[in-house]
């Protein structure tokens, strides 16, 4: 899979641009601020119609704009895809082979893409908020059915949360629709849950064996997924649903009292473990940074193994972070195989085939240039 080529209208600091990229590694160089990241973000918008830089889609928009518009064409078994993506202050519109999607749960996966960025260290270090974003993104790109069950869950959760306050003040006393609105959290929290179980089990396998490779076999990656509820990945349906609803029912009170639902996927969390030992609390930067890329090189093999194509790879600014090392680890994982956009001040210092052989693209302050 490959991106081939890139149209932005009132993006960020872009008010035009139509760019073609090449199928192997496109470095982009330019100095700070003048507009690198916000052309690789452009492509991860346009792949999963949100930034991973900002939730507020009206950042994305050009200053004094009405809206912005991201298109490109994809490359993928065989076929051309065109996709486009408006964001305005009244909401996204979303096509694909120019036909409108109703919902943007079925316009994400038509384009797959794995971002590494300095920010997804805090994938390690970071709250369990950055651990459950990752996990909802991933499994999204593979499965439309996860998307819209999350999307379903958030709205159910803010129901309840909202009919807890309201019992909290005591505006109402009556649980029925508490007890309703549980069951209906439930039937979705298990289906949530159960995919998540699959998804870590998966990823495990891939970052287990690239982690081991990186440290030389010297370290073992463990990924636990961590629910709210006492649940396994070998419990069925019947037994999940039972223990949630003990969950719950014992802590009714408890959550009346602070007008907030206390369990759920949206309190669940992600470990990892490096030779037995949490590396969140007890593991060097180094450890920390290994597990971080070896996650996101499992992403990729996990993507190829679920679709049969190679995801689009962007590192942003991630090779100034990473040692001479886990550099050439990551470039040759990739040399040849994965479409990759690199963005950096300068290549000075990076002595890799791959970038030598790369595209080169030059910014300065909101233009592109391709260099011979």
């Amino acid at each position: 899979m490959h991106i081939k080529e890139l149209s932005v209208e009132n993006y960020r600091n872009y008010e035009m641009l139509d760019i073609q990229f090449e199928d192997k590694v496109n470095v982009i160089i330019g100095e700070n601020a003048q507009g690198k990241t916000n052309l690789i973000e452009a492509i991860y918008v346009l792949a999963m119609a949100k930034s991973h830089r900002t939730s507020n889609d009206k950042d994305l928009i050009r200053w004094e704009a009405d809206y912005a518009k991201i298109k490109g064409r994809v490359e993928k078994n065989h076929n051309s895809v065109p996709m486009e993506l408006i964001i305005s202050k009244k909401g996204k519109k979303a096509k694909c082979n120019h036909l409108e999607q109703q919902r943007l749960s079925q316009y994400i996966g038509n384009m797959n893409v794995v971002m590494f960025a300095p920010e997804d260290l805090h994938l390690v270090k970071g709250s369990p908020q950055v651990r459950r974003r990752f996990i909802d993104m991933e499994i999204g790109q593979v499965s439309p059915v996860y998307l819209h069950d999350v999307s379903q869950y958030h709205k159910v959760l803010q129901q309840r949360n909202h009919y807890l306050k309201q019992l909290q003040i005591k505006k109402s006393t009556d649980f029925t629709m508490l007890d309703v609105l549980t069951d209906q959290m439930i039937e979705l929290a298990v289906k949530i849950v159960r995919k998540r179980f699959d998804f870590i089990h998966l990823l495990q396998d891939w970052a287990s064996s690239i982690h081991s490779g990186i440290s030389r076999g010297i370290e073992e990656l463990d990924i636990l997924y961590q629910p709210s509820v006492e649940v396994s990945e070998d419990d069925d349906w019947s037994k999940m649903v039972k223990s949630f609803e003990e969950k719950f029912h014992s802590q009714r009170k408890k959550e009346v009292e602070r007008g907030v639902t206390m369990t759920g996927p949206h309190r669940d969390d992600l470990a990892f473990l490096v030779n037995g030992k949490n590396v969140q609390t007890f593991g060097s930067q180094g450890q920390q940074r290994t597990t971080a890329l070896s996650v996101k090189l499992a992403e990729i093999e996990l993507i190829h193994a679920e679709i049969k194509e190679y995801p689009i790879l962007l590192l942003d600014d991630v090779l100034s972070e990473l040692d001479d090392y886990r550099q050439s680890h990551l470039l040759n994982t990739i040399q040849g195989k994965v479409q990759t956009f690199v963005t950096t001040t300068s290549t000075e210092g990076i002595n890799h085939q791959t970038l030598r052989e790369a595209s080169a693209f030059s910014v300065k302050t909101g233009s592109v240039v391709h260099k011979q």
